[in-house]
Formats: structure tokens, sequence, C-alpha cells
């Protein structure tokens, strides 16, 4: 289920031009806005001209804590009207216009996408530059998925379970400077907190039942199955006690030694259960997960570019046995497996279903943060390998994407989803300032 927020709405007008068809044009958006999913709207039900009026409403929406405003130039207006709203309540802002009408004899009506000109023009120029626009007698809902992203994070809690694995410098982060950016707060958690984390029954067997009907487990002793079950549980029941979004796991080198599995096939079982579990300690691409959920993407997951074949244009979008265990392709047999570890790494082995992919990751370089977003298809393949993984082939050539992931120096984790993601993640990086790569 995307994220709720609460989106302010607002329509200027001037009445040198039709403000009597925009007011009509404008109750009409107020119709449609109502039906969004997980909305919450603060709107005024009439257009404003006046300076007076901009700056009543920048604090009525202050007052009611919208995540972001929808500015529509119902008319071309005066320029105070959006400095003022933005003035008393600082949230990203849509710059909406509408087509123009007809003319009617002569003289042009609206002159709308005039007055978004005008509002962008005085917002740079002011050094504003968390907005967009749009042109249309429809929102851009890909704006409003960004603005759920941004509320996302500001509302998470990530957890992380020991510390990042052993020599994976790269995906260490500066927590202050992610707080700084996003709002969102890390906490620190001892291995032995989760092993030692009390779980009911119920819970145990629910999982143990979802193992036995997504999994052949033949390979895997009934003790290593019950401790499967069992550390799903604890993850579940961690994660709702300590009232965590998300949680980043140390889960190599000591986790198969401590606990007598290493986490893989658990954490697939619970990530189908909704639950966001980044491997290796990885807090930034745990964030990069919840904003993928944020916008409505199902199980979000890590993975690794693992391999790469430039002639067929495609990668294999690996990892050691980690994916939710529903994204299966239903052709494979879905197995554990005790690969490493010493016999105590049990991992889920499945290739994963065919179907547009959205990969991304905020990657964080000396306190501050850069953005990869690519798309791509996952197509069919054979099971040939341990673990779980995707061959995708990118929407553009995969030397580019190799050469970007590569000289950027972007962390060799992504945040993978099915679906199209793409442009609301390139707004959510406009309005928080993030470098694209």
């Amino acid at each position: 289920m995307k994220q709720r927020i609460k989106l302010g709405v607002v329509c200027l007008t001037r009445n040198t031009f039709d403000y009597v068809a925009a007011d009509e044009l404008y109750q009409g958006i107020l119709k449609d806005l109502s039906a969004l999913e997980q909305i919450d709207l603060c709107a005024l039900e009439q257009p404003i001209m006046e300076p007076d009026e901009a700056i009543a409403a920048g604090k009525t929406f202050a007052a009611e804590q919208v995540d972001g405003i929808a500015v529509i130039s119902g008319t071309f207006h005066l320029g105070h009207l959006l400095l003022e709203i933005k003035k008393y309540a600082d949230k990203p802002v849509l710059l909406w216009g509408l087509p123009e009408l007809p003319y009617n004899g002569g003289k042009i009506r609206l002159n709308s996408v005039c007055g978004v000109n005008l509002n962008a023009s005085n917002l740079v120029k002011s050094g504003i530059t968390d907005f967009t626009y749009t042109i249309g007698s429809k929102i851009d809902e890909d704006w409003v998925d960004a603005i759920r992203m941004i509320r996302a994070l500001k509302d998470s809690h990530i957890g992380i379970l020991g510390y990042r694995a052993h020599g994976f410098f790269n995906v260490g982060v500066d927590e202050l400077a992610m707080y700084h950016k996003f709002g969102t707060i890390v906490d620190h958690f001892e291995l032995t907190d989760l092993w030692n984390q009390p779980v009911e029954k119920d819970t145990v067997e629910k999982y143990a039942a979802v193992m036995r009907g997504a999994f052949d487990a033949s390979a895997v002793s009934s003790e290593k199955q019950d401790k499967i079950a069992e550390l799903a549980a604890k993850f579940r029941a961690f994660a709702e006690e300590k009232n965590l979004t998300a949680i980043a796991v140390r889960c190599w080198p000591e986790f198969a030694g401590g606990y007598g599995i290493a986490p893989c096939a658990a954490m697939s079982i619970v990530q189908s259960d909704d639950l966001l579990l980044s491997c290796e300690g990885d807090l930034d691409c745990a964030i990069t997960m919840i904003a993928h959920r944020a916008a409505g993407a199902k199980t979000p997951f890590m993975a690794d570019l693992s391999q790469v074949n430039p002639e067929d244009n495609s990668a294999l979008m690996w990892h050691c046995g980690v994916a939710p265990c529903n994204l299966t392709d239903g052709v494979c047999a879905c197995t554990l497996d005790t690969y490493h570890a010493g016999g105590r790494g049990v991992t889920a082995g499945f290739v994963m279903k065919s179907g547009a992919i959205n990969m991304a990751r905020f990657d964080s370089i000396n306190g501050h943060y850069r953005m990869f977003n690519r798309n791509g298809e996952a197509v069919p393949m054979q099971k040939e390998l341990t673990g779980t993984y995707a061959k995708v082939r990118f929407e553009e050539p995969m030397q580019s994407v190799l050469d970007t992931v590569i000289y950027s120096g972007l962390a060799h984790h992504v945040s993978m989803v099915y679906g199209d993601y793409s442009k609301p993640l390139s707004i959510f990086a406009r309005l928080k300032g993030l470098e694209v790569l």
C-alpha cells in the first residue's frame, strides 16, 4: 500500500482573465483529487487573488502540516501569491498549469502556463528549487508519489543490527547526514538482541508454513528448518517491538557461528511478508527500499550487479539467497541450500520472475547523497546457480550502465523492484537536491 500523505491544494487567479472559468475547472480538479488513494486533502475551496489571501493559505497549510502543495495557476496571477504561501509553508511544490481554453473574442482566457513560468522564475531566483511542474487537467501522480517517498523517509526509523559487513567500507554512512537529508533516524542494536528476541509460537508456525509452501527443503536438516522459521519470527517481532521501518543486518561473518545458521533464507521468507531488510548492514539500501515501497512497490529487495554481458545488453542481478520468496518465476525449483559458512549458510535458491524492473540506490559519499536509478526487464533464464537472481536487460546499453556504476564509485548494492518507479524517483531527487548519476 502506498504511503499516506496530506496535500495542500490552492488555485491562483487574477480578475483580468477568465477567473470564473478557472474556478469551474478547479472545482472539477478538487473532485478528481478526492478520489486519489491514500491522500488527505487540505484544499482551499475557492481560488485566491490577493496577497493577504495567500498569507492566510500559507498559514493554513503550515497549521495542517501538509506534505506538499499543488499550486494551480488557474489564470495568470500576481507573483506575490506563491511566495507568500511558500514563506509560511515551506513544503515541496507542484506548479500546475492548465491547458488553454478556446479563445473568446480574440482574448486569451487563462494564460495559465505563463503563471507557471512566473512562479518558477521567482522561486529559482530566490534560490528555491524544491518544485516540479506539470501542464494538464490531471495532477502529476509521479510528483504525488515523490511526496510519499519524502514522507515515508521522514517518518522512518531504521535499526542496524551489528554493523556493516567486514570490509564493506563503501556502505558506511554518516547517520546525521542521512538525518539532515531525509529526516531518518538510525538506532544501533547488537546481533544478540535479535537472537534473544522472544517470539510467539503461532508466528513461528506461520513462517514454517510459508517455508514449506515455498521451498524444497530436503537438503536442509529439520533442525535448521526450525531455526529458519524461528529467525523469521524473530525479525518480525523485533521490528514490531522496536517500531522499525526497516532493518540493516550484519549478516556475516558472525551470524552463522553465533546463531547456528546464516539469516538469508529467513530474510527471504519474512521479506515476502512485507518486512524491509537489507543485507550486510547497508543503511543506504534500506532507505531506498523505504522510498520504493512508499510509491507502491511490493517487496523491494537488495541485489548486486554481479555479472555483465554487454553483447546482449544484460546483467545478472544476484544475491546470496535473500530475495523475497514471493518473487519466484514459478518455473524453477525453489530450494533451500547450505552452500557456504561450513553448511550453516542456509539460503534461498530460485530464479526471479520476468517483468519490468526498477533498480535504485540513494548513495552517500563524503556526507552528501546522490541517486542511481535505472529501468530494465527481467527475462526468463534457467536455474544454474545457488542464490536468488534474475537476468536483466537495461533500457540503455549495458556498457553505459556499468560505466556509471564503476566511475561514480556507487556502492555494490541496489534496491530492486518490479514496476517502473523511475519518474517519481527522479522527481524525489530534484525535490531533495540529490545528484543524479
